[in-house]
This record gives structure tokens, C-alpha cells and sequence, in this order.
């Protein structure tokens, strides 16, 4: 099956189902030499698993990482690094009982579709899940774009109707809901947990900032670095949409408004203002990268809700189990993996656009 790889340079492919044996990932182009340690790759793992929290689903999982093949000595050696985690706490007996019902929201009907055939246990290869393989690939893209001292920040922004106001980033791993906004952090999570009683879940916007990319990533005309990172988020699982910079506000500004005018600070030059988010033409500019994208709500919910049978007879469904009622906190170091995935494909290919780099 293709759609499993990304990247072109520096490429990973993950395999693995949400209630299968196991997950993990296979990273190719990794340059020798990385330093890289297991405990490394665990705390960015530990930061998207499950069970943190009151407003992440209950399941238990571990997610202990193991390098199977391309590092040695804590090095990496220029060949495939293969990761792998175990599935330890997958109870398919919840989804016996609708395996036959479409899940509004959920990619049932259409892997149906696609394929002729599809795993029902908690979604199989569409549940966020598979995710485990990608942000344990993000972790040594992140020790690679540290060597250019790239910085990589993510937060929840918005919570339904819920915006910060405050941007502290020494504030986003002090709460569950990973909000910059410490008065906003409390008010978010008493709305996600009202929605949670009500057997409802509730949707928001993930914000990252990435500090550090020097001017000229990204390659014209269908690799901009924009579209890359814009593929890269809309990949993951409840991602509907993607904005840099201004945004769709752009659409409220005068040209005179939105340009970033340049000027000349100490030895580099830069802009005045931000409103296109790091990127001219596909081309990094030098300043902050800022994109935000926007989560919806989690699909699973255990409210009653009308849908149809495989063989289209109208029918009613609940579904139980253990799921997030909020997507965004765990999305957060998920989003920053695919970004770090993208900056490292993109560093490396810069590196072959001149002779004097």
C-alpha cells in the first residue's frame, strides 16, 4: 500500500496498527554520526502517549521505544534506523460490537472504499496510533535541526470558543492541556471535561513556532517548504486545515498591511512584521516559521448517534471505550514531529542547491 512514506531525502515509513502487535517506523537518509540515545526518542514518546491526564483517553500504554537497527555505539551509522514500540493495552472487545456500524467522523466507510477490507479493532492503520512511529522519527529530526540550533515550539492556542492571551512558553508543559496561557489553561480544561460528562468531545487550534531556519529552505515550485508543511500537518489524523502567518486574516488586509517590510537589523536583514509566517515564494525568509492547524473534535464519542450498516440499513450507535475527548494536547508533540520531519528533509536538500553551503 502506498501513502505510508514521507519525505524525500530524509524519509520515514511507519507501519503498524492502533490494536495490532506493535507500532514503529523505519527513518532512511539520517546522516552517520548523530549522536542519538533511546532516552531521547522516550521523552518525546512520553509526551504523546496516552493516559497523561483527565482529558486524554485512559488507555495504558507504554510505549517503551526500542532501536532495532542503524545507530551504534549511540551513533547513527547512515544506514535505516528501524523503531519499534508493543502494543500493551489494546481491548478490541468494545469494537466487536459495532464492526459492522460506520462511525460518523471516521475513516470506516472510506478504507471500506478503498480497499474491499479493513481492521475495525479501534480503527487499525487510520487511528491516531500510528503516530507513535512518526514522533519517534521526529525526535532524531529534531536532534539533527538542533546542529543549526532550530527550535521547534508547540502549544494549544484555542479550545472551542477559548483563546490564549498570553504567550509564555515556559508555561506549556506545567499543564495537561500544553496552553502557553496558565488563567486560559484551567477554563479550557473545565470546558473539555463538561463536554466529557456530556459523553461530547470539543475541537481547537494547535499553534507552533519554529525558531532558528536560516533563509533559503525549500525548494520552488511544488517542494515550497510552506506546502510541505502544510502536507505534513494535514497528514495527521483530525487535521482540517492549515494556515501560516496572517492566515485567512490575510483576506481582511490591505496590501500596504499585510507585506512585511524589509529591513536591514545589524548584519542580516529581516522584516518589520510576520504576516507571512516565515516563508516568501516556498522559501524559508529568515524569521519565525508560524503555522497554526485547526482539530476537530474527537470522532469517538459516546453519545447516541444515527449511521448506517455496511450494507447501508439505517441503524443506531454508541461508542464506548477509551478515547481523548480533546485531540489537541497529545497533538501538540505530534505536530512538532511532522514539522521536524519536514525542516530535516528540507535542511539536507538545501545542502546540494549551491556549492558555497
Amino acid at each position: 500500500m502506498s501513502g505510508n512514506s514521507f519525505g524525500k531525502i530524509f524519509k520515514i515509513s511507519t507501519w503498524g496498527e492502533s490494536h495490532g502487535a506493535g507500532l514503529g517506523v523505519v527513518v532512511e537518509g539520517c546522516p552517520a554520526g548523530l549522536p542519538i540515545k533511546e532516552s531521547e526518542i522516550q521523552k518525546e514518546l512520553d509526551r504523546r502517549r496516552t493516559g497523561q491526564s483527565k482529558v486524554t483517553t485512559t488507555r495504558k500504554e507504554g510505549d517503551r521505544i526500542k532501536i532495532l537497527s542503524g545507530v551504534f555505539e549511540g551513533k547513527t551509522l547512515g544506514t535505516p534506523i528501524a523503531l519499534a514500540v508493543e502494543n500493551e493495552d489494546a481491548d478490541s472487545s468494545k469494537y466487536e460490537l459495532i464492526k459492522d456500524l460506520y462511525r460518523p467522523g471516521h475513516a470506516d466507510y472510506t478504507y471500506d472504499m478503498k480497499f474491499g477490507f479493513r481492521d475495525h479493532r479501534g480503527g487499525g492503520r487510520s487511528s491516531a496510533r500510528e503516530t507513535v512511529g512518526r514522533v519517534a522519527a521526529g525526535a532524531i529530526a529534531k536532534k539533527l535541526l538542533a546542529r543549526k540550533k532550530v527550535r521547534i515550539t508547540g502549544y494549544t492556542r484555542q479550545i472551542g470558543p477559548l483563546v490564549a492571551q498570553t504567550f509564555d512558553f515556559g508555561e506549556i508543559e506545567k499543564n495537561i492541556i500544553r496552553c502557553p496561557d496558565k488563567k486560559m489553561a484551567e477554563k479550557m480544561i473545565d470546558h473539555i471535561m463538561d463536554a466529557r460528562k456530556k459523553g461530547d468531545s470539543v475541537g481547537g487550534i494547535v499553534e507552533l513556532v519554529v525558531e532558528g531556519v536560516p533563509a533559503g529552505w525549500g525548494e520552488p515550485v511544488f517542494d515550497r517548504l510552506d506546502a510541505d508543511l502544510a502536507k505534513a500537518m494535514m497528514s495527521l489524523p483530525a487535521v482540517k486545515g492549515v494556515e501560516f502567518g496572517a492566515g485567512f486574516g490575510a483576506a481582511l488586509m490591505l496590501g500596504s498591511e499585510c507585506n512585511d517590510v524589509f529591513i536591514k537589523k545589524g548584519r542580516k536583514i529581516t522584516t518589520r512584521t510576520n504576516n507571512a509566517g516565515g516563508v516568501l515564494g516556498g522559501i524559508s525568509n529568515g524569521a519565525d516559521i508560524v503555522l497554526r492547524l485547526v482539530v476537530k473534535p474527537t470522532s469517538s464519542i459516546n453519545r447516541e448517534q444515527d449511521t448506517v450498516t455496511r450494507k447501508g440499513k439505517a441503524a443506531k450507535i454508541r461508542v464506548e471505550g477509551r478515547h481523548d475527548p480533546c485531540i489537541c494536547p497529545r497533538a501538540v508533540p505530534i505536530a512538532e514531529a511532522m514539522a521536524a520531519l519536514t525542516l530535516a528533509d528540507h535542511y539536507l536538500r538545501q545542502q546540494v542547491s549551491r556549492l558555497d553551503t
